[in-house]
């Protein structure tokens, strides 16, 4: 099984959320910022990386927030998704199309990943954003 992380990071009342890049798979759709877990790495310390190569922000996982089990192409997947804080940065698309500070609301005007809609189902059902 293949252990992927993902960041739900809250800021001013807002989560960040990230556009697959061009000629990637599920190009254009959004998800919460993350990747692969690398050998010898935690989920935590994955997360801190992906976001600093993804987006030059750096953030601090607090709690795991949810478990998503799925399936991609013929490989069993677990996405372990923290709840984290931004520390710095403004951010920048380096591995991503585009990235938003999205509202509760807006959430639904975003096409999601199949793993990424129980996020954003939880997320809408909570109160950590407006």
């Amino acid at each position: 099984m293949v252990i992927v992380t993902a960041a739900v990071v809250i800021n001013d009342d807002k989560v960040l959320i990230a556009q697959r890049q061009t000629g990637s798979h599920m190009e254009f759709k959004w998800e919460f910022p993350g990747g692969k877990l690398e050998d010898g790495e935690t989920p935590k310390e994955c997360l801190i990386r992906e976001i600093k190569e993804e987006l030059n922000m750096e953030i601090v996982p607090l709690d795991l927030y949810k478990i998503v089990d799925f399936r991609h192409e013929e490989r069993e997947m677990k996405l372990m998704v923290y709840l984290s804080m931004l520390l710095k940065g403004n951010g920048e698309a380096i591995e991503c199309n585009d990235f938003k500070w999205v509202s509760k609301n807006e959430l639904d005007l975003y096409e999601f990943t199949p793993a990424d809609k129980p996020i954003v189902e939880k997320l809408k059902a909570d109160d950590l954003i407006n």
